[in-house]
């Protein structure tokens, strides 16, 4: 039964670690049966073979020390009296054990064979065996040898009446079949007993954690839901079948925690869609007293009487600012109306003839800069608003320009992956600081804090078009460098050949 547990244990060691609570806690439940089961086994097992090891002993007490005392007399005739303490050699069992010992020699030792019921024959012994009848002590009580030519033996040895030693002894092989059989049964029904376990087990656990389960799936239909963007609607709480339970606690203190994030949720939408109608209603009424402005400024200037050149050079910074402005105006009407969902044209568009258009456009407004240009072999198409694609391009070439020194040499690439039109907008320059590059596609995000008198220091409203626009086309954007390597790079789903 020993070697059955340790190749249990050694077996437990091998199996790799359960991972899931379900299968911890059945790993648990049959690890502890397992246990349990060998305990039973071995205190079993013992105590059987205490019993049957103390039922020789009887047994050699009641046979006494008739076998080896008529061994004095030779094996070759029986005793001549029945009964006494050299009583009749012919009634022992077969493979019973007796030896003579005179001080520490054996003189005589012999072993009853199947079918022999005179004194039996000689058993032979070795050296070994000698010195271990003559270690065994003469105090009446059973001890356990192993006899090399015999096997397992429980002897008995006792003192004669003329001061030799006889030892009796009877085979063990009988006890150890009984404890092997016992540890097979035993194995073959604790076995069973944990793969039953280990199969009711699982079912009992899985179905008590299917609560838990339902927790978890819940959590994971959270998890997968747009939650920074728009009104979300959450899924519907999980049952609270058992509140006093643990897991039913769980549950109930989800639902609550999902309860306060839709709270949350429902007033941040609702701030968010007050500042973007702030926004647009406030975008949409500066329109038209900045178009005044800078409309009443124009008139000024063109007035033909002579007029003072500080007057000229207020007017001229006024239609200047206003016309900033009124850029500023029209991009965060544009960012509120994408921010509000509002659909953009869907027509197809060749974007290599909006890149080699934006290119010139830049190259006339940055005659210090180097552009250069790589396009792929056929046009690249993609379905969308042309205008405001027009717009990102031009935002991109324009923060390539405004933040890079005279010299630096700008590239614009166009291609196709797959079915994802790629654009590219490196440059040489300096880099986006790091403290800036992960807000870069915010809004009012600048390059350099500090606001400008003059107007290269834009309102930081570039980068967050050029997001939301390849947003609202299903595409992204993105900012990759490092000093003296900046890249922003767009992609957008491809569309139909042939585009206008």
């Amino acid at each position: 039964m020993r070697s059955v547990l340790r190749a249990v244990l050694r077996l437990l060691r091998r199996l790799p670690r359960p991972r899931t609570l379900r299968a911890r806690l059945t790993a648990g439940l049959v690890v502890l049966l397992a246990l349990s089961c060998a305990a039973v086994g071995v205190a079993v097992v013992v105590e059987l073979g205490g019993f049957l090891t103390g039922r020789l002993d009887q047994q050699l007490r009641d046979v006494g020390p008739r076998f080896p005392a008529s061994l004095e007399h030779g094996l070759d005739r029986p005793s001549d009296h029945d009964g006494d303490e050299h009583g009749d050699t012919r009634k022992q069992s077969a493979g019973t054990f007796g030896a003579r010992l005179v001080g520490a020699t054996v003189t005589n030792a012999a072993v009853v064979r199947p079918g022999n019921d005179t004194a039996g024959l000689t058993a032979p012994l070795n050296k070994q065996d000698k010195h271990t009848l003559a270690a065994v002590p003469a105090d009446g009580g059973g001890h356990s040898v192993r006899l090399s030519s015999l096997g397992e033996y429980r002897l008995m040895a006792t003192r004669g009446l003329d001061g030799d030693v006889l030892i009796t002894g009877l085979p063990l092989e009988p006890v150890e079949s009984a404890v092997h059989r016992l540890e097979f049964v035993s194995a073959v029904v604790f076995g069973a007993a944990l793969a039953v376990t280990g199969v009711a087990g699982a079912v009992w656990v899985r179905c008590s954690l299917r609560p838990l389960s339902r927790v978890a799936a819940t959590a994971t239909r959270v998890s997968e839901l747009p939650l920074a963007s728009g009104e979300v609607a959450l899924p519907l709480r999980v049952p609270e079948n058992e509140p006093r339970s643990e897991v039913g606690r769980v549950a109930t203190a989800f639902n609550r925690m999902l309860g306060h994030v839709e709270d949350a949720l429902t007033k941040r939408h609702a701030s968010e869609e007050r500042l973007r109608s702030f926004a647009a209603d406030a975008s949409h009424e500066l329109r038209t007293p900045v178009a005044s402005v800078r409309g009443h400024a124009e008139l000024a200037l063109l007035h033909p009487g002579p007029v003072p050149a500080e007057v000229t050079r207020a007017l001229e910074r006024i239609a200047a600012e206003s016309a900033r402005m009124g850029e500023m105006v029209d991009d965060l009407l544009l960012l509120a109306r994408l921010d509000a969902g509002r659909p953009l044209e869907r027509r197809p568009v060749d974007l290599t003839r909006l890149v080699l258009d934006a290119v010139t456009d830049a190259r006339a407004a940055g005659p210090g800069h180097r552009w250069t240009l790589e396009l792929a072999e056929e046009p690249v198409t993609v379905t969308g608003d042309a205008h405001r694609l027009h717009q990102v391009l031009a935002n991109l070439l324009a923060n390539a320009r405004l933040h890079t020194p005279e010299g630096t040499q700008v590239t614009v690439s166009l291609k196709t992956a797959g079915t994802t039109a790629v654009l590219e907008v490196h440059d040489d320059g300096p880099g986006v600081p790091d403290d800036i590059r992960p807000g870069a596609f915010e809004r009012f995000t600048r390059a350099d804090h500090r606001r400008r008198p003059d107007n290269h220091g834009g309102a930081g409203l570039g980068l967050s078009i050029v997001a939301a626009v390849a947003e609202a086309h299903g595409g992204s954007v993105e900012l990759t460098g490092r000093p003296g390597s900046t890249t922003f790079t767009v992609r957008l789903p491809a569309g139909p050949a042939g585009g206008e």
